[in-house]
């Protein structure tokens, strides 16, 4: 089987990417500091700890694995934490990234899928996200994610590194195998963190911000449940091996659900009450981001099935009772 290397590989979607790869008959190298990710969540494939920054590490593997294709995740990604400090975002997320992508080039492994965001686009309220939309991000993290999206685009005319670019919406859910799941600490993403309330793991969910412009006064998102989007990753690298070139995809389903709803839907799936507390807006989140683009489905022929909220909020309890992982 032809091996792809998974950088983030043990982290929450870079695991779910290694258990899609193998279903499709690929095997998952994962590379990963283990700073945020998990050894446990590594069973399809195997697994190299290094470092984006660490170049012999990077060649080491390359030369080993002789990998067909880059599958790449491994951020920063807290959006928050991206404003205190910029600095670590650069560093990680951007240089990283140019250390990866040089040793991609080195070994001549051309093919790349990159996990970008929709943080990219910034704070466009009452406008279609699609992928020509301007992109303006107003954090350190998109704004890293941007820029790699850059480099990626000018080393294809200089060394034919053909990428696809995937710029996701809120990622959500759980195998519903129970075989990996989302596992942060600490937790920042909404459903885990509601449901850590819920289950009395914490005191109570914080809603950032109840004055926003929106029918309910809180953030509106796009989610997609995390089987759906790395399904979309494993059809990205087959068009990449197909030789149908680069290209950019939003991963969204154009439903936007506020924090609000979220809670209601929660509240119907586990039978418990939400205890939360309301606190201000917090500093680099927007309004509403939802995505407008159907390219996904309409090229890739990428058909979201697990993506209803009560399927990911079903999927997401269901780990969140029975599946964790210890350093």
């Amino acid at each position: 089987m032809s091996n792809v290397l998974v950088t983030g590989g043990a982290g929450y979607i870079g695991s779910h990417a290694c258990k899609a790869l193998k279903a499709a008959g690929f095997t998952p190298v994962t590379y990963d500091n283990l700073i945020t990710g998990w050894e446990q969540a590594v069973k399809f494939g195997p697994f190299e700890r290094g470092d984006l920054l660490d170049r012999e590490r990077l060649d080491q593997v390359f030369a080993q694995y002789e990998p067909v294709a880059v599958m790449h995740f491994a951020a920063l990604s807290q959006v928050g934490e991206s404003m205190q400090d910029p600095g670590a975002y650069w560093r990680n997320n951007v240089s990283g990234s140019l250390t990866l992508i040089e040793a991609a080039v080195a070994a001549k492994c051309l093919n790349f899928v990159f996990s970008s965001t929709c943080a990219t686009y910034g704070d466009q309220d009452n406008v279609v996200l699609d992928e020509q939309s301007a992109q303006h991000p107003i954090n350190a993290y998109g704004a890293s994610k941007r820029a790699i999206e850059d480099i990626l685009r000018d080393f294809e005319p200089a060394h034919g590194l053909h990428h696809v670019i995937f710029r996701y919406f809120n990622v959500a859910g759980a195998d519903p195998e129970g075989e990996v799941g989302e596992f942060h600490r600490p937790e920042t993403h909404l459903i885990p963190v509601l449901l850590d309330a819920i289950d009395g793991k914490r005191d109570a969910l914080t809603i950032h911000g109840t004055d926003y412009p929106t029918p309910d006064g809180t953030c509106i998102r796009d989610y997609v449940h995390v089987c759906d989007l790395v399904d979309a990753h494993v059809l990205g690298l087959k068009w990449l091996q197909d030789g149908k070139g680069s290209r950019v995809f939003n991963l969204g389903t154009g439903s936007g659900f506020s924090v609000r709803e979220v809670m209601d839907h929660s509240r119907e799936v586990t039978n418990r009450e939400v205890p939360y507390s309301e606190g201000p807006r917090r500093a680099g989140d927007c309004t509403k981001l939802v995505s407008g683009s159907t390219r996904a489905e309409s090229e890739l022929g990428w058909t979201p099935t697990r993506s209803t909220m009560r399927s990911m909020i079903t999927d997401a309890w269901r780990w969140h009772q029975n599946g964790h992982y210890d350093k």
